[in-house]
């Protein structure tokens, strides 16, 4: 006989965040709110906007199509039309008017007045990271998914690559480049030949801690432009010519502070230059137009998240794929079969990942019993190393000699309807509400095993309506 919860578990859905990755996150946690199981589970959409407010979200929100439509709205805050996220306006607007209109704001102390576990839908930097991690471990509230130090370890390329090498795996030759090296650089060309000679052609050059394959580019020849370029993508640097900046018109001019403004493709703001903030358009187009009448030398400006060191590695001859782990009980994880990412000659870029119908996914792979086995193996073993709890995504790929080589642990999945995620659940027989309902009841598992007090009550009544 069905036992269902005589009061649903609360269930805080946290999505947004302050990171470049903030579209995907917020899309993730509609998914998450619309898949819930009701019978079980109460969700509780919590928005966390780019300034680290906590906003619980009139749910009327939920369904726009991106985060500057609503907030701070496209229709009130835009530039020559651009929408603006809230991080773009001036300092002296009164925030607090803009959360009053989509929710209400709250306070991390008051967390449990509001929700039971949180719901991590959060990706990339303060989210990603450990940070989310450690301030909801501050309060002992539970959540889903892995600890600090797993999240730690899984966002920072450049940190696990020389933990993969030092444990086996199989790691391409790679160089890491310091932001100040490459802004005090002296001969750019000697740079780039250094890097090919550790190497070699092509080369990825990708943003430390960043995922979602933002700043990330492939330098297929010797060209010194291609390489300043692909190198200030993954720094999140932004150079202004003056030669280019006269040559613009209007409509010209709108394009680029379009791609700017916009954190998927541009660095976004707030900007660094020298001394100097800009946290508008406004300000700094005018800033722009007074320089370029005085000098001709490039305007070089650096977001505020930029990236400390970005990470130059070998280009991968292979077949790319993701393989999702899940923690079964008592913490024994099993790796679910492999997708492989059907692209051609494709870059899987941010647009290629989530516009639908630019990239086939093939579930399983179409492999040999034991080379699936062993890419299985090989994800298990790089979430055992990373510490991972309840469940993790590991990309990769697999040469043409049959290599495998991981290069990017996921320690919080994408969640949108299409994710890896739910592809690979739904082969071994979970839609979206039973995988959901595991995660949550398996990271109960988990803060209860780590002490938390109430994790332990509200995983005996989620048993006992399972």
């Amino acid at each position: 006989m069905y036992n269902c919860l005589s009061t649903p578990i609360k269930v805080g859905v946290f999505f947004g965040g302050p990171s470049r990755e903030r579209e995907i996150s917020f899309a993730g946690g509609r998914t998450i709110y619309d898949h819930l199981d009701r019978k079980r589970f109460q969700p509780v959409p919590i928005f966390v906007d780019s300034l680290g407010n906590f906003i619980l979200l009139h749910t009327q929100y939920l369904y726009q199509g991106t985060i500057r439509e609503f907030y701070p709205s496209a229709a009130t805050a835009n530039f020559w039309g651009i929408p603006l996220y809230i991080e773009s306006l001036p300092t002296t607007e009164n925030y607090a008017l803009f959360i009053e209109k989509i929710g209400q704001k709250i306070e991390p102390a008051d967390f449990s007045k509001y929700f039971d576990i949180a719901f991590l839908c959060l990706h990339g930097p303060y989210g990603e990271d450990g940070t989310m991690q450690g301030l909801l471990e501050w309060y002992q509230m539970p959540y889903t998914g892995s600890d600090i130090l797993s999240a730690a370890l899984g966002i920072n390329k450049i940190f696990q690559k020389k933990l993969l090498k030092n444990s086996g795996f199989v790691v391409p030759p790679s160089f890491i480049l310091a932001q100040k090296e490459w802004l005090n650089r002296g001969d750019t060309s000697k740079l780039l030949d250094q890097i090919i000679a550790t190497v070699g052609l092509p080369f990825v050059v990708k943003s430390s801690r960043n995922g979602s394959s933002i700043g990330v580019t492939i330098v297929q020849h010797r060209a010194l432009h291609a390489f300043i370029t692909a190198v200030h993508k993954a720094f999140f640097i932004e150079e202004i010519n003056y030669d280019s900046w006269k040559s613009y018109t209007p409509a010209d001019k709108k394009v680029w502070f379009n791609i700017l403004i916009d954190v998927r493709e541009g660095i976004g703001f707030p900007l660094l230059m020298a001394d100097q903030v800009f946290h508008t358009p406004q300000a700094l187009l005018d800033y722009i137009e007074l320089y370029f009448q005085r000098n001709q030398n490039p305007i070089v400006l650096m977001s505020a998240q930029a990236e400390e060191a970005i990470l130059i590695e070998a280009f991968i001859e292979g077949r790319e794929f993701s393989c999702i782990v899940l923690e079964a009980a008592k913490g024994h994880p099993i790796a679910l079969a492999p997708t492989e990412m059907l692209k051609g000659k494709l870059h899987f870029d941010y647009r290629a990942k989530y516009l639908p119908g630019m990239v086939r996914k093939q579930t399983p792979m179409v492999l040999s019993g034991p080379l699936l086995d062993a890419i299985r193996k090989e994800a298990v073993a790089l979430f055992q190393l990373l510490n991972c709890q309840v469940y993790a995504r590991i990309d990769g790929f697999l040469t043409n000699d049959h290599q495998i080589i991981l290069n990017d642990p996921n320690t919080t999945a994408g969640m949108n309807s299409a994710s890896f995620l739910f592809h690979q659940a739904a082969e071994i027989g979970l839609h979206p509400t039973q995988l959901l309902t595991f995660i949550i009841k398996r990271s109960l598992e988990v803060r209860r095993n780590k002490g938390y007090l109430i994790a332990g009550a509200l995983l005996k009544r989620l048993e006992a309506s399972l």
